[in-house]
């Protein structure tokens, strides 16, 4: 079993930036595909970014990239999620999920485990 806590979130203005951590436990972390995905009121989860085990292949979500970067240390079992120029639609809980696959995926199914998830708000 894996045991993910995200932490990191809060209230953050139009422009600001914030950075997600998720602390992993139960498994060898370098064995594990780590993704982060987000949710809003009344829309479906989204994917976000994901990065591979050893971290050297990552992939971001459309509405995210060049803004969002996702990175890994895997001697702290700890997967980040730095966002930048945020953006009212950014609002959502953001959730850290875990897969026992190889490589990087990009949806729900994908990933066995999920973490409870930090709430981000971001103010215009």
């Amino acid at each position: 079993q894996v045991q993910l806590v995200e932490s990191g979130g809060g209230l953050v203005q139009a422009g600001g930036s914030l950075r997600l951590s998720c602390a992993a436990s139960g498994r060898t972390f370098s064995l594990s595909a780590m993704g982060w995905f987000r949710q809003a009121p009344g829309r479906e989860r989204e994917f976000v970014a994901g990065i591979s085990g050893s971290g050297d292949s990552t992939r971001l979500g459309d509405s995210v990239k060049g803004r969002f970067t996702i990175s890994r240390d895997n001697a702290k079992n700890t997967v980040y999620l730095q966002m930048n120029t945020l953006k009212p639609g950014d609002t959502a809980v953001y959730l850290c999920a875990s897969s026992n696959r190889y490589g990087v995926g990009s949806s729900r199914s994908w990933y066995d485990y999920w973490g409870q998830g930090t709430q981000v708000t971001v103010s215009s």
